[in-house]
């Protein structure tokens, strides 16, 4: 028998509702899955909303509910993203290549993220950081934190590639009373805060609301983050850092200092269909676009982070530690439009795994032919997109015209005629007309 969906959530498209995320998530960090999922979108994160007493107002918020970037960006932002490159990176009002000097000890990259807000509180800024540190007794499981000093910021540095419920923390800055408040976390983190930003000014007072945005992509729960490493490392047990690198590769940094490489083309996919949640496939804002800063790398050469000033607010951030950063120039080389009809085919049929000489050769050629620098980020942000429109299109067809905004349709018109001969139907949805008149997007178009 179906459950009957809470009464916080009786507003929504039943189909909408489920038994938790229809993949990916068969456990959390923190608690059971029977304790805390149940009655949330089909589509969920876990991002800590709905553990909070902001869960009533996750039909309101929640971007796998109703995706609000357009909306979000005119408040924030003034105006929304203009054609070029703010179409894939979002609303920007500056964007350097930089890093700190000298890095930061233990940081995943050089450590702009956690000395931003490190010095946050060290200056008086704000009384607050919500962040995430790690899980005693395990090297990558997120534990999220009200940090109160620069050194529990600090302490939280380095990558944590798993599913966080950051958002609960929501309860503890309306129990301790603090008005000024920084938060570092990932895109469907930020949409729903930002969402939510106006009831919480009203409600607890919030004055000032920093937002550090981190580009992300493909979480996944914990227990399958632990299964992906024994799938990829020879010696998962000692890896300290890992990350999808700008060469094409996955690094693997272990205790003794030793680097691990593996191609990306040289994954064991077969071993690896399921473990990523039907939400980071059905998310479109790799780019954390809704922050106030957003500071990554995928747009910045090896050694080096890629940081993007959105609001008058993110340029403070930015000149707070402008004195310890080195900057370079921007950087682009390759063309991300020749490989594109060829990663839909892949999307539409995916290939066997070629022979190793054969996949050394794709590796060589990505890295020394393939985009880079900011053609890099162009490329792989479009792939996403196309995947995940993809991925919507084939799971939940029928909730396209509430979750896939607006623009990634603009982003990817170039490719119209590529798409439409690999997957046999237009790009961009079936525009109808509803009962008021007013065009609509068709979901009967998308079954």
């Amino acid at each position: 028998m179906p459950r009957q969906p809470a009464a916080a959530f009786q507003d929504l498209d039943p189909e909408l509702l489920g038994d938790g995320p229809s993949k990916g998530l068969r456990e959390t960090t923190l608690l059971s899955r029977d304790a805390r999922l149940a009655g949330r979108p089909k589509l969920c994160s876990d991002c800590g909303l709905c553990d909070s007493f902001l869960k009533p107002e996750m039909a309101r918020t929640c971007v796998f509910v109703r995706n609000q970037t357009e909306a979000i960006e005119q408040r924030l932002f003034g105006r929304n993203r203009q054609d070029g490159d703010e179409l894939r990176f979002g609303v920007y009002r500056q964007m350097e290549i930089a890093r700190m000097k000298p890095p930061v000890p233990g940081a995943q990259w050089s450590g702009i993220v956690t000395t931003v807000g490190a010095r946050l509180l060290e200056h008086g800024e704000v009384e607050a950081v919500i962040t995430a540190a790690t899980m005693p007794g395990t090297r990558f499981a997120p534990r999220p934190i009200l940090a109160r000093t620069p050194y529990e910021v600090r302490g939280s540095a380095g990558n944590k590639p798993a599913l966080s419920p950051n958002l609960a923390l929501l309860d503890e800055v309306r129990a301790s009373g603090v008005k000024r408040l920084a938060f570092i976390g990932t895109s469907c983190q930020v949409h729903m805060l930002r969402a939510a930003q106006p009831q919480l000014e009203a409600e607890l007072g919030l004055e000032q609301l920093d937002v550090i945005g981190i580009p992300c992509s493909d979480n996944v729960a914990y227990p399958d983050l632990v299964y992906f490493l024994d799938q990829i490392s020879k010696s998962p047990q000692t890896i300290v850092h890992y990350e999808f690198m700008q060469d094409y590769s996955l690094k693997m940094r272990h205790e003794n200092g030793q680097i691990e490489q593996v191609n990306f083309i040289d994954f064991p996919m077969d071993k690896l269909d399921g473990i990523f949640p039907s939400a980071c496939l059905s998310c479109f804002d790799y780019p954390n676009s809704l922050a106030d800063i957003t500071i990554g790398y995928m747009g910045a050469p090896l050694g080096w982070q890629w940081v993007l000033a959105r609001s008058e607010r993110g340029e403070a951030l930015l000149e707070l530690i402008r004195p310890e950063l080195e900057i370079q120039p921007a950087s682009s080389a390759g063309d991300r439009h020749r490989g594109m009809p060829r990663y839909l085919h892949m999307l539409a049929k995916p290939p066997g795994k070629p022979p190793k000489p054969i996949r050394m050769l794709i590796a060589w050629l990505q890295r020394n032919r393939g985009p880079r620098g900011l053609e890099f980020a162009r490329a792989i942000i479009e792939m996403k997109l196309f995947r995940n429109l993809q991925h919507v299109r084939e799971r939940f067809g029928r909730f396209e015209q509430r979750i896939v905004p607006e623009h990634v349709y603009r982003t990817l018109a170039p490719y119209t005629e590529d798409y439409a001969a690999t997957f046999g139907r237009p790009l961009a949805p079936t525009v109808t007309t509803n009962t008021t008149g007013s065009p609509t997007r068709d979901p009967a178009a998308r079954s």
